[in-house]
């Protein structure tokens, strides 16, 4: 009988997994400090499932895009994540068109290489973190371009320190303070727009392409001509804000510069510029950085796997974030291995003595014979 029990305890983890393979949901993504993200103009992308290399296991890449759904929009401008995080210098044509699928458009942020249709965000801005903060390296950054600025807030348990000289420096810069899929979707939206001229009236015509018309973002161009504005309204007569120059947060308007104005519109809209006199053209250009400012600014929450933890020393900020979202995993452990820490504890002893008392026994009967 003893044999019998032995061999049971022993078998036992044979038929048991030590670890309970679920997924945890970061219940923060539905509560109000999600919605203040959103109000300041933050992105939630997808990054993954925590654990899972996304370029081998593309199915956490639409898993990732309902897990997020599920519980927030991913910006003020679209309910749907475009933006994806991929820990690969190369996006091959499967992964790529897996990600085009789930309707994911950018990519970042140290791929180097990826299929047409997928655009990339890089990181350029090095870090938040102290000792790995580079200011030099963001004031550096080139006309129109988007300074991408990693942050983590943990590595497992440990958490990570924030460089806050750097933070309340880039808080007083003169930048556009946006996001990944913002930055490029406003590009678009302003590279859409046509301009007519007549007489004294200028239409603006904002028509973006397929593709990214997911989400309304605003776009931006810059009027060139000689004549003196009365008034812009947008297509109902209504008038449209005017701007000082200073705002660092997408938002419609216009304003004054020399030698013309810059509108910033929305998408699948029109906008009337009405002047005082006959202007014999006009010049439209559509600007990449909003408000005309010499770069944007944004900083990458990597593997955001709890949203509270991760914006804490950010909450009185206004610095925006691209939040790569990733699905926690389930770290409590099940029921199954503190069983088999038992099984083990009772069938090691039992194993010696029945080993031992065999030994015996085996003895004992050579004895006798």
């Amino acid at each position: 009988m003893q044999p019998l029990i032995v061999s049971a305890l022993l078998c036992l983890p044979l038929f048991t997994s030590p670890v309970a393979g679920e997924w945890s949901t970061d219940t923060w993504l539905s509560s109000v400090i999600a919605e203040e993200r959103l109000a300041n103009g933050d992105e939630f992308g997808c990054h993954g499932y925590e654990g899972v290399a996304t370029t081998d296991e593309h199915w956490v890449i639409e898993a990732c895009k309902d897990y997020l759904e599920g519980q927030t929009n991913a910006s003020r401008w679209g309910h749907s994540p475009v933006s994806f995080g991929i820990e690969s210098s190369v996006i091959n044509e499967e992964l790529g068109d897996s990600l085009k699928k789930s309707s994911f458009h950018i990519v970042g942020d140290m791929v180097e290489e990826a299929p047409d249709g997928l655009l990339i965000a890089i990181r350029n801005g090095a870090s938040l973190e102290k000792g790995v903060a580079n200011k030099s390296k963001i004031e550096s950054a080139e006309e129109d371009s988007l300074v991408s600025v990693h942050w983590r807030a943990r590595i497992g348990d440990l958490r990570v320190r924030e460089d806050n000289d750097v933070i309340s420096w880039i808080e007083d810069q003169p930048v556009w303070l946006t996001t990944w899929a913002e930055w490029h979707y406003h590009r678009a939206s302003g590279i859409s727009t046509t301009t007519v001229l007549d007489g004294t009236t200028i239409t603006i015509v904002s028509s973006p392409e397929v593709g990214f018309d997911s989400w309304m973002v605003p776009g931006t161009v810059k009027l060139e001509f000689d004549s003196t504005v009365l008034e812009v309204t947008d297509s109902q007569g209504q008038k449209i804000p005017l701007l000082t120059g200073n705002e660092r947060k997408l938002l419609v308007g216009w304003r004054h510069v020399e030698g013309g104005i810059i509108v910033t519109q929305n998408p699948h809209s029109t906008v009337i510029v009405e002047l005082e006199n006959n202007t014999e053209s006009i010049e439209s250009t559509p600007l990449v950085t909003f408000n005309d400012f010499h770069y944007s600014i944004t900083i990458v929450g990597h593997h955001t796997t709890n949203l509270f933890r991760w914006t804490q020393d950010f909450s009185g900020s206004e610095l925006t974030f691209t939040w790569l979202i990733e699905r926690p995993s389930d770290n409590v452990v099940g029921w199954k291995l503190p069983l088999f820490a038992i099984a083990m504890l009772i069938a090691v002893p039992l194993t010696i003595v029945y080993l031992l008392r065999k030994d015996q026994f085996s003895e004992t009967r050579d004895q006798g014979r």
